[in-house]
Parts: C-alpha cells; sequence; structure tokens
C-alpha cells in the first residue's frame, strides 16, 4: 500500500464509505466493508478515524459539501432574478436526478443518527449545514443580482432548504420528473417572491 499524508486517505475512506452506504446501506455499512472498498486495512482506517460516527459525520460533510460547491459555483447573473435563482437550483436537481442513490443516502444517515444513541447530533449537523448552505446560495444569489432581500436571509435559507428537502426525497419516492420540474419552478417564484417582497 503506497503511503499518502492522512488527509488524503481520510477523504479516500469517505469517498469509499459514500459508495458503500449508497449501495448497502447504512445500517450494514462496517468499517471493514468501508476499508475493503478503500483498498486499505483496518488500522489505516483507526488512524484516519476515532469511531464509525467520525466517518459518517464526514460523510456527511463531504456530500453537502459536494452539493454546495457545485451549486455555488452555477450561480452567476442572469437576465433576472427568476432566471438567476432558477440555475442555481437546477444545477443541485441535476445532480439528484443524475445520483439518485447519493441523495437516498443523506436521508438514510438522517433516520440512522436519529435512531442510533450517541448519533443524534449527526442528524442535527446535518440539516444545519443545509441551512448554512441556503443561507450562502440566498446571500451569492442576492450579491450576484445586487438585490437586498425583504426577508431575513435566515428565514429564506430555512424556507429554501425545506422546500428543496422535500422536493428532493418526494422525486425519490414517485421518480415523476416532470411533477419535479413543475414544483421546482413554483419553488423558484416562491423564493424570488419572498426575496423582492
Amino acid at each position: 500500500m503506497a503511503r499518502m499524508p492522512s488527509a488524503e486517505r481520510r477523504r479516500q475512506l469517505v469517498e469509499a464509505a459514500v459508495r458503500v452506504m449508497a449501495r448497502d446501506g447504512v445500517a450494514r455499512t462496517t468499517t471493514r466493508s468501508v476499508c475493503a472498498e478503500a483498498g486499505v486495512s483496518l488500522s489505516v482506517f483507526h488512524y484516519c478515524f476515532d469511531s464509525k460516527q467520525a466517518l459518517l459525520e464526514a460523510a456527511i460533510e463531504s456530500i453537502t459539501g459536494g452539493y454546495v460547491a457545485r451549486v455555488m459555483s452555477a450561480v452567476e447573473p442572469r437576465a433576472t432574478l427568476r432566471e438567476t435563482v432558477r440555475g442555481a437550483l437546477g444545477t443541485y436537481w441535476e445532480h439528484v436526478t443524475d445520483r439518485p442513490a447519493e441523495h437516498m443516502l443523506t436521508y438514510e444517515l438522517t433516520q440512522y443518527a436519529l435512531r442510533e444513541e450517541g448519533f443524534e447530533h449527526l442528524a442535527r449537523a446535518q440539516y444545519e449545514q443545509y441551512v448554512a448552505s441556503a443561507t450562502a446560495l440566498v446571500e451569492q444569489v442576492c450579491a450576484v443580482r445586487g438585490v437586498t432581500p425583504r426577508v431575513p436571509v435566515e428565514l429564506l435559507a430555512r424556507v429554501l432548504a425545506a422546500a428543496v428537502d422535500g422536493l428532493t426525497l418526494q422525486y425519490l419516492v414517485l421518480g415523476d420528473k416532470h411533477a419535479a420540474a413543475e414544483l421546482l419552478d413554483l419553488t423558484t417564484d416562491q423564493l424570488v417572491g419572498l426575496i423582492e417582497g
């Protein structure tokens, strides 16, 4: 096994954990299965992470961070505020439809964390990260359009996080791309209405 910095090894283990959990489910994922997927020994896992809980936390941060980076890079000024918001949400939505197993995993991680004693804080941290991400998105959209929202940014972020969370879950359950696109358009209109007042 080639030597590499511990940060790189952690990233390798997190990526392997996401693949294993998306494929096998959170409850059936073990540190051994993650190590096998990553092609490393169990001792490497214990060098990089104190526990499975720490790995799950890193996986949640990695998944959410990936969404945020993708969406934030897509925020660019367009002809209207609506087009700017819809473009950013559309980038997220492409990821949902391209990688549904990864999004399904986020819901499974939430449920697992809520049910496993000692893991409850991970569910809270996950949703706090969603709101923080939505806050950054709203702030960036407003900045590129040069507008000041009429509703407090934190409230807009919570509304956006809740709407996107529900829309994503509904799509994963029903698989109706047409209905999801309509709801994404309506969510865009509602967000724009809240920003413009």
